[in-house]
């Protein structure tokens, strides 16, 4: 590392790789192309709008019934943008679009792939995410086996969007030792990618408060990653831009919640173990959840359910697991008594974990079926 590339990072200190974010935020006011519940949600997390430039197909394979390709776009702060574009093999025609969010998961060595496989070897972060809240499944591929067009990005801090945490701060350094320490304890050696994600995780903190100063917030900086994505999916010739959808576990869902609240475009999304209100989660669960839900202001915007709430003709399933550790039952019981009166809405319970399980991914894979295929 040159002493150049020393100096920047030190004085970029938390947000390191992403010199061009806060020139960006002070140019890019928040987004005012919105009304009503939507303008107050941007406004809570300070959304903007960022150009997907330079986009690029970085390899293409075929297998196991799909047809993918790997993309790579720029936006206009930090490292490019990896992602995944999956259709039904052999299809050339125009096909509903969907756009799948990653989990949180406290995993940011990966983001997008656990949701896909390809012709390669899997990074090791994705197959164990599959393995341990997918039932071992791939969900984007599934639905592009089914005739979907799906885009899997890699979002805002995740995967390609990762910052660079190879020059920590004093108090992340410090942490990192103190984490160190624990796993000389334990007799633990972590893999690179384990290391990696506890560092990241750390480093969260860090982040979100920067964002706050710089007029944004961790899922504001998100919600900009996945809209420009959606940019993305929607501009293609082989996507029908008039039916479109998303759909996330966990962190991905309430990616889905809040992209699908910012975007009319999206008319259909499923949000799997990611609902409740938030008196049932503040502030006995405040920390059990990480600061992508736990945004400062966005009650200003409505209750999670009240965000979420589809209007007009577009749809809805929220799927709850009972047993579900992250979410008290009261509070997703509430929530789907608060959702219930939507004429888009349907809620459905199932007897599991936080965990997206086959019978909620084919449980989605119907609920598209029906909202978006003619």
């Amino acid at each position: 590392m040159s002493t150049s590339d020393a100096t920047e990072r030190a004085a970029l200190g938390p947000i390191a790789g992403y010199p061009e974010w806060p020139a960006f935020l002070a140019a890019n006011p928040v987004r005012s192309d919105l009304s009503g519940r939507a303008a107050a949600l941007a406004t809570a997390l300070g959304a903007r709008r960022a150009p997907a430039a330079d986009v690029r197909v970085e390899r293409t394979w075929t297998a196991d019934g799909v047809d993918g390709q790997e993309l790579s776009w720029q936006l206009p702060f930090g490292p490019r943008t990896r992602a995944w574009m999956l259709r039904p093999a052999g299809e050339r025609g125009a096909l509903p679009g969907l756009l799948g969010l990653h989990c949180h998961g406290g995993v940011r060595s990966v983001g997008a792939e656990q949701l896909l496989t390809t012709d390669l070897p899997a990074h090791p972060s994705a197959s164990r995410l599959r393995e341990w809240v997918y039932g071992g499944r791939a969900p984007a591929s599934d639905l592009a086996r089914d005739g979907f067009a799906v885009l899997a990005h890699d979002t805002f801090s995740w995967g390609s969007r990762a910052f660079d945490l190879t020059s920590p701060t004093p108090r992340l350094a410090g942490l990192i030792r103190a984490h160190e320490a624990l796993w000389r304890e334990e007799g633990t050696t972590p893999t690179p990618e384990q290391r990696f994600d506890t560092v990241a995780s750390l480093h969260e903190d860090s982040l979100a408060k920067t964002a706050g100063m710089l007029g944004t917030s961790l899922a504001g900086a998100v919600a900009t990653d996945d809209v420009a994505a959606l940019d993305v999916l929607a501009g293609r010739d082989d996507v029908d831009a008039a039916r479109l959808g998303t759909f996330g576990l966990s962190g991905g869902g309430g990616r889905a919640v809040l992209l699908s609240a910012l975007d009319d475009r999206v008319s259909a999304t499923v949000v799997t173990c990611m609902m409740a209100t938030f008196d049932s989660l503040v502030p006995s669960e405040i920390d059990t959840h990480s600061w992508l839900l736990n945004s400062p202001g966005i009650r200003a915007a409505g209750d999670w359910p009240d965000i979420a709430r589809p209007t007009g003709d577009r749809r809805l399933l929220v799927q709850y697991g009972r047993h579900d550790a992250l979410f008290p039952e009261a509070g997703m019981v509430a929530a789907d008594r608060l959702l219930a009166a939507a004429a888009g809405y349907t809620g459905s319970f199932h007897e599991d974990g936080h965990e997206s399980t086959a019978a909620m991914q084919d449980e989605a894979r119907s609920f598209f079926a029906d909202a978006l295929r003619p």
